[in-house]
């Protein structure tokens, strides 16, 4: 396994700065055939977004293609125990994200080891999620999201991505330190809980900014806050959680991993 990793690194990283006519030859001795990309939510969400662009990226550098397959279900555990259980020749990757180190914690009964299964084979991105709401929410701040939340336990639904999702653990990491009730609606994945945002069915989503960025900047959605340490060059005037919740912070690792 290390020796693919390094191959696999060493031919992207080369394929990249090679010109056109060299790039065919260096990149025959891997991929020789198209390669799959396993994502753990639907279509549309963050993990999926990040898993399309680094394909296409590839497909581009390395002359075969990189196809997204989406596995959705328990958190993402589905996809990555499909990668588990492949073979362990590079053509069946994992977009693993911070979920797949939380989920050791969340499940008693997963078929794998993570850190035992899976090797590291590239970092893709460390984001941070967003503070959203549908523009109908009277909040405009963080501390009245808490105030109208405390005053009316339960009546503010709040979307996830599924339990253990990304957005869920950002949910309950700020219920956890503010004491807001509401209701929490899992989805199977980023995609449909942010499109049941948009049309209003649900009223709060910790999204990711990857996926969020753009409806914010349209007033589709308004953000309250980022879930970083510090502010994001994206939405610059957006201030962050922690600047309202002390010591709150939740960001998001993503990156491709192989059996």
């Amino acid at each position: 396994m290390k020796l693919l990793r390094r191959n696999f690194l060493h031919l992207a990283a080369g394929a990249a700065a090679l010109p056109m006519s060299s790039r065919f030859a260096w990149a025959q001795a891997y991929p020789t055939r198209p390669v799959r990309i396993v994502v753990g939510f639907p279509p549309a969400g963050s993990n999926d977004i990040h898993a399309r662009l680094i394909a296409q990226w590839l497909s581009e550098r390395l002359g075969q293609q990189f196809i997204v397959e989406n596995r959705a279900g328990a958190g993402g555990s589905l996809a990555t125990e499909t990668v588990v259980r492949a073979a362990p020749d590079g053509y069946t990757l994992l977009e693993a994200a911070a979920n797949d180190s939380w989920n050791a914690t969340l499940y008693d009964n997963l078929k794998f080891n993570f850190v035992r299964d899976i090797a590291p084979v590239a970092s893709i991105s460390r984001t941070a999620g967003v503070l959203v709401v549908h523009p109908s929410v009277s909040a405009k701040s963080v501390p009245d999201l808490i105030a109208y939340a405390k005053a009316n336990p339960g009546k503010i639904t709040v979307a996830s991505a599924g339990v253990g999702s990304g957005p869920h653990v950002y949910r309950q990491l700020f219920k956890s330190m503010t004491g807001v009730d509401m209701l929490h609606v899992p989805y199977r994945g980023g995609g449909p809980a942010l499109a049941d945002l948009l049309a209003g069915q649900v009223q709060v989503y910790f999204g990711v900014l990857t996926s969020t960025v753009e409806y914010v900047r349209a007033g589709k959605l308004r953000a309250l806050a980022v879930t970083a340490a510090a502010r994001s060059e994206a939405l610059p005037e957006i201030p962050t959680v922690g600047e309202f919740v002390l010591g709150y912070e939740a960001t998001g690792w993503q990156g491709i991993v192989a059996p």
